[in-house]
């Protein structure tokens, strides 16, 4: 069955919770995301990849949580957002949120890879399980970023069923080829739809590339946000993945199917 994915790209205005609600906003609004269909938003999209957790971390009216639902319930659509809880005494928590279009939570992941490059893990506390959710015939795992490294998360994800990796990030440009390399890695190898939305622009640290992108279960990129802001609109299919996965067998071969 052909769905929609309205994947977000922009610059991430630095630590500015309302601006970037704004600005997402905006750009939905001018999408106009058909009802029903997923909308992915980059990891820490409200403050970009900063370390202040003061300034990361939702405070008790969970403002990006609302967010979240505000443009799941106005647009009629299943939205992925990442964002910074509380999480031990002193830490946070990086995580995928993905909301329904009235608002129930479908899934909570923790980012279990913090970026320890780049001191996450003295800042956020890392999660300790795959999580998958049903969607329009998906079955769809968020992950986020760094995760895209460990090919053991995806297949932990493929193990629960999904058909579908979404990794939501901030990966700098430096890093671009791996980036894209690895998105199609981790579609290759699990027979899976896979989707990375990223980032563009820069923040005090790093510049960004963007390359949000869309890799079908054959490693076929078919959708490329470059390095632009926007909405990259693609459409997927639930039945490329199940037919490839029936005519190819290197899941059942792996003992996952």
């Amino acid at each position: 069955m052909p769905s929609r994915v309205y994947a977000v790209q922009f610059d991430i205005a630095w630590e500015d919770k309302a601006a970037n609600f704004a600005k997402v906003s905006r750009l939905l609004e001018a999408a106009q995301p058909r009802p029903g269909s997923l909308i992915v938003l980059p990891e820490m999209f409200a403050t970009g990849f900063s370390k202040q957790l003061f300034r990361t971390k939702d405070t008790e009216t969970r403002e990006t949580e609302v967010f979240l639902k505000q443009i799941a319930a106005q647009h009629q659509c299943c939205v992925i957002g990442g964002l910074i809880t509380a999480g031990s005494p002193g830490k946070g928590r990086n995580e995928a949120l993905a909301i329904a279009p009235d608002g129930t939570e479908l899934a909570r992941y923790v980012k279990m890879q913090p970026f320890t490059a780049g001191d996450e893990h003295l800042i956020y506390e890392p999660g300790s399980r795959v999580m998958t959710f049903e969607w329009q015939g998906f079955t769809v795992a968020p992950l986020v970023c760094y995760d895209l490294r460990f090919p053991e998360l995806a297949r932990e994800a493929i193990s629960q069923g999904a058909d579908l990796l979404v990794y939501i990030a901030n990966w700098p440009i430096k890093r671009t080829h791996h980036w894209v390399a690895l998105l199609q890695a981790r579609a290759i190898e699990n027979l899976a739809w896979t989707v990375g939305v990223n980032r563009c622009g820069s923040d005090p640290d790093f510049s960004y590339s963007g390359r949000t992108l869309v890799v079908d279960p054959h490693g076929t990129i078919t959708a490329d946000a470059a390095d632009r802001e926007g909405v990259l609109e693609t459409v997927i299919d639930v039945e490329v993945a199940t037919n490839w996965r029936g005519q190819f067998p290197a899941l059942k071969d792996a003992g996952l199917a």
